[in-house]
């Protein structure tokens, strides 16, 4: 906190570039999550100020994030959902979600796993970040074309049989609730029945309808409804907007490019008066705590979504931490993961109570906060001050853009948010799996099944499907690459080693030698255990070298056991040479040494190994 100040010009200017580059993603961010844009507004003001001000990497600018926002967007579906498509019954439990996530974060950091974030594998963040550019831009193309399947009559319709069935089936479960619902008399039930309006009936299929329409798989349903109901002055905003993005970035990248195009657009139509859909009202004044988040609390209601806001935490410290890495390519400095998560952590928790929606470290305002001059903690601090100024002088401005306008931002985000990278590695990448006549990348492989599933099924399991794959792959190429290079081998046709050369010919029908090279573990158990049928019929003594095997799980202190069990019966003596720490205590724990192998069958060195070799064997000649 010293050097707080100690770059104060720099740190002020590159804040307030920050938060300016901010202020248009987080009102889409916000509009794209269903809360409406003050959600994305107050989350970048909190999270920018607070992560800032407690994290661990000092230029972070941190808010809404496009991978936090496809996942924001299932997580506030699926509860508003459980809440019969009520945004207002539902945020209290929405909140309180986010607050999990914040306080999970927390603990991530305490506990120290942010040191293993960097451990997730390339292909799996690859086409994790390319589905999150498919689903913004899938999800983005129907706003932008004016077309909201609430709103079309035509296509509501179909849903008011089920509408009423829903509405029926919860009259039942609240009469059960109460204990009067009986088979003897139906009087209450129809009378509630009675009080259902038409208005009610064609909400909730309003509500069935954008359930339907959500999510990549919904949008490509609906899109060709949306083609025959195109809104051309929306479209146009649309496409006027996502032009000046990109031809803007021609002229300066000085201003940036995305706040040009929200105030030309959203001035030209204002200022033409142009019958356009405006975004929901921005509240004036300071943020207020949601305190239903506190006096609505239900610990059954939050239970089902634990997971769903354990992953929220993970997707944030992830999103963050390659942020930080980031960070520090540029300054030249190290960040403390650790501390970043926690920074994080009480960042999103705090914005969830004043009804903001849960962001991480953002790369792009991060490297505009750097390029500015920004240093030190304090230019995160002042990019959440500006935005909370802007909110409190200019809300009900702000009030008035498009909506088309945050489409096609959002667009242009997803056509950004992709992995272009690993996108052109494709075909170079090399192909070292065969399934029949076809040879494939593996890692190919997982950087599709991770595009593919969190595109279309679902983000969080994508990623554990991803993470198994590319972790089981790894595996077995780590096994064959160990069976490879510890091929069971006599010392006739296998290399010796130096100390070896000198090891006496008449001995090499009789005494076989094994290198054990790489560690034994469960993906090399199985041509380990290959080694007692593969020693030669003449021999009667084994000798084992296990100076590099640094490592043996579980699998392999059993597949050494098995071994020594089948040369036991075959009646051939085991000898080890150079066992290191780690294998010699796990043999010890489950007595291998000393029931197997004996102290005496044990040596530092195989000079001492060959002494007793020589004397054994000719004694027993």
């Amino acid at each position: 906190m010293k050097n707080l100040f100690s770059n104060l010009r720099g740190d002020l200017l590159g804040g307030i570039t920050a938060g300016i580059v901010a202020l248009p993603l987080a009102l889409a961010f916000g509009v794209s999550s269903g809360l409406g844009p003050s959600a994305g507004l107050y989350g970048a003001i909190f999270i920018s100020f607070f992560a800032a001000l407690f994290g661990g990497t000092n230029t972070q600018i941190s808010g809404p994030t496009a991978p936090m926002t496809a996942v924001r967007m299932v997580v506030i579906a699926g509860i508003i959902a459980v809440y019969d498509g009520s945004v207002e019954k539902a945020l209290p439990a929405i909140l309180t979600v986010f607050l999990l996530a914040g306080l999970m974060q927390i603990g991530l950091g305490i506990i120290g796993v942010g040191r293993y974030i960097r451990y997730i594998p390339y292909p799996v963040v690859s086409g994790f970040m390319t589905a999150i550019g498919v689903i913004i831009l899938i999800t983005q193309i129907l706003p932008a074309m004016g077309y909201y399947p609430k709103e079309d009559e035509a296509f509501v319709a179909p849903f008011k049989p089920l509408a009423e069935e829903l509405i029926l089936e919860n009259i039942l479960k609240e009469e059960a609730g109460e204990g009067i619902l009986v088979l003897e008399d139906f009087k209450e039930t129809i009378a509630r029945a009675n009080e259902v309006t038409t208005e009610s009936i064609m909400e909730e299929s309003k509500t069935l309808a954008a359930k339907e329409a959500s999510g990549v798989m919904g949008a490509l349903k609906v899109f060709p409804r949306a083609l025959e109901n195109i809104n051309w002055l929306e479209l146009g905003l649309a496409l006027l907007t996502i032009f000046i993005i990109y031809g803007f970035k021609r002229i300066t990248t000085t201003v940036p490019s995305t706040l040009v195009a929200l105030i030309l657009v959203s001035g030209v139509a204002f200022g033409f008066d142009l019958d356009y859909r405006t975004i929901e009202k921005i509240p004036e004044g300071f943020p207020i705590p949601n305190l239903g988040i506190f006096t609505e609390f239900k610990l059954g209601d939050i239970t089902p979504f634990i997971f769903t806001a354990l992953t929220l935490a993970l997707l944030g410290a992830i999103d963050s931490l390659l942020t930080s890495v980031v960070a520090d390519n540029m300054t030249k400095t190290k960040h403390k993961p650790n501390q970043e998560l926690i920074g994080q952590g009480i960042g999103n928790s705090i914005a969830s109570i004043f009804g903001g929606i849960p962001g991480a470290g953002a790369t792009i305002r991060t490297v505009v906060n750097i390029n500015s001059g920004g240093k030190t903690r304090l230019s995160g601090m002042i990019a959440g001050i500006l935005l909370l100024v802007i909110l409190l002088a200019m809300g009900p401005i702000a009030s008035q853009i498009p909506a088309a306008v945050l489409a096609g931002i959002l667009i242009t985000v997803g056509i950004a948010v992709m992995d272009y990278k690993g996108l052109k590695a494709i075909p170079n990448l090399p192909k070292d799996i065969r399934l029949g006549p076809i040879k494939l990348s593996s890692e190919v492989i997982v950087m599709l099944v991770v595009l593919v599933l969190s595109t279309f099924w679902n983000l969080v399991y994508a990623v554990g499907i991803g993470l198994v794959i590319a972790s089981l792959m790894f595996m077995k190429k780590l096994g064959d690459l160990t069976a490879e290079r510890s091929d069971v081998k006599s010392l006739a046709k296998e290399k010796a080693w130096a100390d070896e050369a000198n090891f006496p010919e008449e001995f090499k029908e009789e005494v076989f030698i094994k290198h054990v090279k790489g560690p034994l573990f469960f993906g090399s158990t199985s041509e380990f255990q290959a080694l007692a049928d593969q020693i030669p019929a003449t021999a009667s003594y084994a000798i084992l070298r296990l100076d590099r095997m640094q490592y043996m799980d579980q699998s392999g202190l059993y597949a050494m056991e098995d071994v020594l069990q089948e040369l036991n019966k075959k009646d051939i003596t085991v000898l080890f040479v150079d066992v290191l720490n780690q294998p010699r205590y796990m043999m010890e724990r489950i007595d291998i040494i000393p029931d197997f192998i004996p102290e005496e069958h044990i040596f530092e060195t195989f000079k001492e190994c060959a002494v007793w070799i020589k004397e054994h064997v000719k004694h027993n000649s």
